[in-house]
């Protein structure tokens, strides 16, 4: 990119290719983190767990990003790595190795000989989860942080238009792959305690996308170098190398920063019990089934996969919608989504037909467009380039402390709620309404015309 480019708001305009290459690792990463939540519920009743206990498995996710990405975006923004890639990139090549390994040995966790709901077993399991999520949240980062660091104002909202894309282009392949395996042929039973063939299988053929797609952002894209970044973002080259106090960056953040939060918060807390409880919801309301060793149980799992299938589907959709949409009609197009969201996330509940489910599923995915699109553009709009990459990593606690909030709440809410996973749907729908109206909380700001 040369200094002759055109310029808007500091930042060149890039073309279209260098945006969609910059964003081409988030299908690998998004593929992979798909498969965990899509599969973790099902993966961990099948080694034993008990339904009451699964928000302990699923506090794991969200307490690893909570701490790793605002570490990620501390220390690139004082990274100067050519060799690896520049700035962000080392930390998606760090992250990619991690999460291969995981996700190689997640999916045997009820291979070594545990035995079926043995501690050993799900202690392995949770530590898979974990390492998981460490890594997919290290290479999740640099995606993000990217776009705030090459991407001018004009352009950001198309830009995270397309991670919003890829990464549903990555959920689909993740969600039907179990489901498509189980078409040709591979057993979608195993013996009590173990994972079948078909998810066993989606994880690898996850595993290898993701390093696809990962290495190919890696070689292909070139990261500005501190002087570039300091030039186009109009601030001392020294900047990102000032200490930095979280505390002290939270108390000077943007007020875009707190309202989207704000929206955030419900939005998260919400699709935590769609990740939770979809399969279990699923198999009681539609396959009349409690029992995770029932081949019943099994099929629930993998029509579960394909309504995720679609939720992504309809995401990719609507991203493609919503990036060509104005700036000035951000928070209607975010309230819109959300609002459909809740229509979706509440008929899980009481719909006890497969194909209608199919309805509720097209519903979140829109409303799932719209949390993947809207609070980033809205919020690095709002920064400077200073310390770009460690308020992206502090805004990410949006994103994990409300799952977290609901993991926990979920132990009392789960036996209030008469020990059904379907009536966690009720709670989830109340909290995406409660984001839908936040929407008009926030107030957009540009920092470069502060």
């Amino acid at each position: 990119m040369s200094d002759t480019s055109k310029q808007s708001q500091g930042l060149p305009t890039l073309p279209n290719s260098t945006i969609w290459m910059m964003s081409l690792g988030f299908l690998g990463v998004q593929t992979a983190f798909t498969l965990q939540s899509s599969q973790m519920s099902r993966i961990f009743q099948t080694l034993g767990a008990d339904p009451h206990s699964l928000g302990w498995f699923f506090i794991l996710p969200p307490l690893a990003g909570m701490v790793v990405q605002p570490i990620v975006g501390h220390y690139s923004d004082r990274t100067w790595l050519p060799k690896l890639g520049g700035r962000r990139l080392p930390y998606l090549v760090y992250g990619t190795i991690i999460a291969l390994i995981a996700m190689i040995l997640m999916p045997n966790s009820g291979s070594f000989g545990f035995g079926y709901a043995s501690m050993a077993a799900l202690m392995f399991g949770a530590l898979m989860i974990a390492l998981l999520d460490v890594s997919s949240n290290m290479a999740m980062q640099p995606f993000k942080m990217m776009v705030g660091d090459m991407v001018n104002d004009d352009q950001k909202s198309h830009a995270y238009g397309i991670q919003s894309f890829l990464a549903n282009t990555g959920g689909i392949v993740a969600s039907i792959l179990p489901w498509l395996f189980a078409i040709i042929g591979l057993s979608n039973v195993a013996d009590k305690g173990e994972v079948p063939a078909t998810v066993k299988i989606a994880f690898y053929v996850g595993a290898a996308l993701l390093v696809l797609t990962s290495a190919l952002t890696i070689f292909k894209v070139k990261e500005y170098d501190p002087e570039t970044y300091a030039r186009y973002h109009n601030i001392d080259v020294n900047a990102n190398h000032e200490k930095a106090n979280w505390i002290d960056l939270l108390k000077n953040a943007p007020k875009a920063f707190w309202t989207v939060s704000l929206t955030q918060f419900f939005c998260w807390f919400a699709f935590q019990y769609l990740w939770t409880y979809s399969a279990g919801a699923i198999a009681a309301n539609v396959w009349q089934t409690t029992d995770p060793s029932s081949a019943a149980y099994q099929d629930a799992g993998n029509w579960y996969g394909v309504l995720a299938a679609v939720q992504s589907i309809a995401a990719v959709i609507c991203s493609y919608v919503l990036a060509k949409v104005p700036n000035q009609y951000h928070k209607h197009g975010y309230f819109i989504c959300l609002a459909l969201g809740v229509l979706g996330l509440t008929s899980i509940a009481f719909v006890s037909n497969q194909y209608i489910l199919i309805l509720s599923f097209i519903f979140i995915g829109i409303s799932w467009a719209g949390i993947l699109t809207y609070p980033l553009t809205i919020v690095s709009n709002a920064l400077s380039g200073k310390h770009m990459g460690t308020y992206l990593g502090l805004f990410n606690g949006s994103i994990c402390l409300p799952q977290i909030v609901a993991s926990v709440l979920g132990f009392a809410l789960y036996p209030m709620l008469g020990g059904q996973q379907a009536n966690m749907f009720f709670v989830a729908g109340l909290m995406l309404l409660l984001g839908a109206f936040s929407v008009f909380l926030i107030k957009e700001t540009h920092a470069n015309q502060q």
